[in-house]
């Protein structure tokens, strides 16, 4: 009986230790980082923001002068707001869009979140879409060539707008 005891603790422990090399290494990953630009992603190749997401509306965005709503700056196309993750080396890193600025929607994700945009790309226009990867109803936002055009969203796009791209 001693004999049989001793024999199931080792099959179970090979048992055990047989299971443990089958099952899959949990992926590396980190905590998600946050960034209202998506230039400052490492992988992102770009120089600076041309497309301002605000997180509300043009006329409550501005008060004597200064800016009282929350922005994140965009350049390029992107496939969608939420955010971008991509491997540095084995590990998994993800970013996250939020607006930023010390004012009405700081911290907040960006995804279904902006009510106004201002394109400040002196010649690129942009397309707003409701859906990640340039999907559903859009708005046109055009280039003015100097200074920035900022518009309202469309209400089927203001706090529903989930990607940007070149138009």
């Amino acid at each position: 009986m001693k004999n049989l005891t001793r024999r199931a603790g080792t099959a179970l422990a090979v048992t055990a230790a047989a299971l443990s090399l089958m099952s899959p290494p949990a992926a590396a990953h980190t905590a998600p980082g946050t960034v209202s630009d998506n230039c400052d992603v490492p992988w992102i190749n770009c120089t600076e923001g041309d497309l301002w997401l605000f997180y509300n509306s043009k006329e409550l965005a501005v008060k004597d002068g200064k800016y009282v709503s929350a922005a994140a700056r965009f350049y390029g196309n992107v496939n969608n707001y939420e955010g971008s993750s991509g491997y540095q080396g084995s590990t998994l890193v993800t970013y996250r869009y939020v607006f930023d600025g010390a004012a009405n929607g700081h911290g907040q994700y960006v995804k279904n979140n902006a009510a106004s945009v201002e394109n400040c790309a002196g010649g690129d226009n942009y397309r707003v879409y409701y859906n990640s990867g340039y999907g559903g109803t859009s708005q046109y936002i055009g280039a003015v060539g100097w200074g920035c055009n900022w518009v309202n969203l469309i209400p089927a796009l203001k706090n529903n707008n989930a990607s940007q791209h070149f138009a």
